[in-house]
């Protein structure tokens, strides 16, 4: 017999998947996340299933438990981690940046401010009950009611952590995504040809770097701190790398994508203040780049 519910229940694939990704920061465990929520539904029998009023809201209460057990977890995992831990970045529609889009339409997260690298950075830092109670309140306006549900704490209580969560965030004016592009290309032309004095001023002074290989890529373990060492690096970085530099949205910002033999090695993530570089995030980790090679070797894949 089929599920009338199947519709509306398969309706909210992308929904969950975009709300995963905001807690884990990995698509990839968002993914397992989503499927996992699934399969809870479909292990009800036929009269549970039509006994939930709101299958959607049954659907994020199940997935948003799921993800404060595994964010729970997450500590133990990130010190077995090689080097830096970067949340996995996610490839942008085409637009006017040059950016690919993944070969699967359903497997976008929306691109918005809400997953920029710099806003996954800040939530990564938070509590899992924090990040649980800000993302599904501040991100997708659930009511603190509902929320209550899922963190085993009071209304009250749950105010309180997307409160405390909402302090961490930088509410200062951020650039355009223009001028945002301006710099990113500005500085791709500087290390492309090696001009360090372009990098160098195109760089904050205490601008940092980090770089996630995962132990699975050779990278810089450490963060670089300072403009200055972050140009000379990425001047030694062009020394020894036959890469070509592509322009490409990252995370819905601007940013640049190195490719050899048509496969994405990297994918550079950059936040900008003031008309300067301010963070840098390198990610190499090839278990990070799955979609973005797919998406290379897919350049006409949203048409």
């Amino acid at each position: 017999m089929t599920d009338p519910q199947l519709p509306e229940v398969i309706s909210e694939r992308r929904q969950l998947i975009n709300l995963a990704y905001r807690l884990l920061g990995s698509l990839a465990e968002a993914e397992d996340v989503v499927q996992e929520t699934y399969a809870r539904w479909y292990a009800l029998s036929e009269r549970q299933r039509r006994e939930v009023a709101a299958p959607g809201a049954w659907l994020t209460t199940v997935a948003s438990r799921i993800c404060l057990d595994l964010l729970g977890s997450a500590r133990a995992r990130r010190e077995r981690y090689v080097g830096e831990w970067i949340p996995e970045p996610v490839p942008g529609r085409s637009d006017e940046f040059g950016g690919p889009a993944p070969a699967d339409p359903a497997d976008r997260v929306t691109l918005d401010e809400s997953i920029s690298m710099a806003f996954l950075i800040v939530l990564d830092s938070m509590t899992p009950a924090e990040r649980v109670a800000f993302v599904l309140h501040d991100v997708f306006r659930y009511p603190f009611a509902d929320i209550a549900e899922v963190v085993g704490r009071t209304p009250a209580a749950c105010r309180q952590l997307a409160s405390s969560a909402r302090r961490r965030i930088d509410t200062s004016k951020r650039p355009s995504g223009a001028e945002r592009a301006e710099v990113v290309r500005d500085f791709k032309r500087a290390w492309e040809t090696s001009d360090i004095e372009a990098l160098i001023g195109l760089l904050d002074p205490e601008a940092i770097a980090t770089a996630d290989g995962g132990g699975l890529a050779v990278t810089f373990l450490d963060p670089i701190v300072g403009g200055e060492r972050i140009a000379r690096a990425w001047l030694e970085i062009a020394r020894n790398s036959a890469a070509t530099l592509l322009e490409r949205t990252v995370n819905g910002q601007p940013g640049l994508a190195a490719e050899l033999d048509g496969t994405i090695i990297s994918v550079h993530a950059f936040d900008v203040a003031d008309g300067r570089i301010t963070r840098i995030w390198v990610i190499r980790n090839p278990e990070k780049l799955r979609l973005w090679t797919g998406a290379a070797n897919h350049p006409r894949a949203d048409r």
